[in-house]
């Protein structure tokens, strides 16, 4: 399985963490960059992940920047991208078991290597619930059909 990776400058060492956490579940990463502490626009690698998502390029997306935020909106631009920021075990785990999120967002900033690479390991290893929340997911598919911006 391979997962795509990016950060903008804030996030460069955070991304390798998240790297060494997608490897040891197991899965390959793809890296997007950023790869110097020079100012990037975030959009740019966030939309680079997640059409990497959404092509099925990679199953899954890891993106960074200091909050989590500008990624998460970039990423979601994308029609088929799911981008959940996620700062704790709980949101990480419930991104996935009730929203069946594809790409993981993290606040580079408000997170150590411990937390980081918990937060992705439980990510990676949790799988969508289905049942009710099938037919909510199933909408924001038809959101993004709905669109017409791209596909």
């Amino acid at each position: 399985m391979k997962v795509g990776i990016g950060s903008d400058h804030r996030g460069i060492q955070q991304r390798s963490w998240a790297g060494a956490a997608i490897r040891s579940c197991g899965a390959e990463p793809l890296d997007f960059g950023t790869h110097s502490t020079d100012s990037v626009d975030y959009p740019d690698i966030a939309v680079e992940v997640a059409k990497s998502v959404a092509s099925g390029t990679c199953r899954f997306g890891v993106l960074i920047c200091g909050t989590g935020i500008g990624v998460s909106i970039a990423a979601n631009k994308v029609p088929g991208v799911r981008a959940a920021v996620c700062h704790d075990l709980h949101t990480a785990e419930m991104s996935r078991r009730h929203n069946d999120a594809n790409v993981l967002c993290l606040p580079g900033d408000a997170l150590n290597q411990q937390q980081l690479e918990t937060i992705v390991k439980l990510w990676l290893e949790t799988g969508f619930e289905g049942g009710r929340h099938a037919r909510r997911v199933e909408k924001l598919r038809e959101l993004d059909a709905k669109s017409g911006c791209c596909s």
